[in-house]
């Protein structure tokens, strides 16, 4: 039941209740993919926050990913997130690399090319 439980709030995305499950484990057997799920669902939620805000103070991202302290946050931060920047009490984001644009697809190229096989397809047939 709690593996499905589990599932179920990773597919909806209740990341939180994924999160404040750490400390209703049935088994202690279990404590081990708990640690494993609790880090991937941090990147998970640095990912979306990181695209979501230019910056933010570091007790609310302790808090939206359920760090015990700002040092488990700066140090997540030195680990996992180079590219972010903690200046006093502030978390500041760099903005997400560009990805390529419409102008870089050279079409007019690759619709000439697409026509010149159709019409050797259409000789040889």
């Amino acid at each position: 039941s709690f593996p499905i439980t589990l599932e179920r709030q990773l597919m909806v995305g209740s990341y939180d209740e994924v999160l404040n499950a750490k400390s209703n484990v049935p088994d202690p057997s279990y404590q081990f993919f708990m640690e494993n799920l609790l880090e991937t669902v941090r990147d998970s939620i640095a990912d979306c926050v990181e695209v979501s805000y230019k910056s933010m103070k570091l007790t609310d991202a302790v808090t939206m990913m359920k760090f015990e302290s700002t040092e488990e946050l700066r140090e997540y931060v030195q680990e996992k997130r180079e590219d972010w920047i903690v200046e006093g009490d502030q978390l500041t984001f760099q903005p997400p690399p560009t990805g390529s644009k419409a102008v870089d697809i050279p079409s007019m190229n690759l619709i000439a090319q697409s026509l010149s096989y159709a019409t050797e397809l259409e000789r040889i047939v």
